[in-house]
């Protein structure tokens, strides 16, 4: 109760206007429908970057993706690699769009 006063005197005091009515639900609507009614969804928000290819870091390619028709073909081989702890064998892989 003391809530309510002291937030109805700062709405007052704010020149908001307060109103003690109750509101009805309209006819043929029960009070459960006009709640579930009055709830609504929140409102989307769509971010969309500045630019379309913006990055920090350049793109390993020429370009992304060359569009329909084209495909990746991947070469990949086994390279030695001098380490510190003896020599490793490596994965390697090059791969370039070709059209299909």
């Amino acid at each position: 109760m003391r809530a309510g006063l002291i937030a109805a005197a700062v709405l007052a005091l704010s020149g908001l206007e307060v109103s003690a009515q109750a509101v009805s639900p309209p006819d043929g609507m029960s009070a459960q429908a006009q709640s579930v009614q009055s709830r609504r969804a929140p409102p989307r928000v769509i971010v969309t970057p500045r630019q379309p290819a913006a990055s920090l870091y350049p793109s390993p390619y020429p370009y992304a993706y060359p569009g329909p028709g084209y495909a990746r073909a991947c070469t990949s081989w086994l390279e030695p690699e001098a380490r510190p702890s003896g020599t490793v064998i490596v994965p390697r892989m090059r791969c370039q769009w070709v059209r299909s």
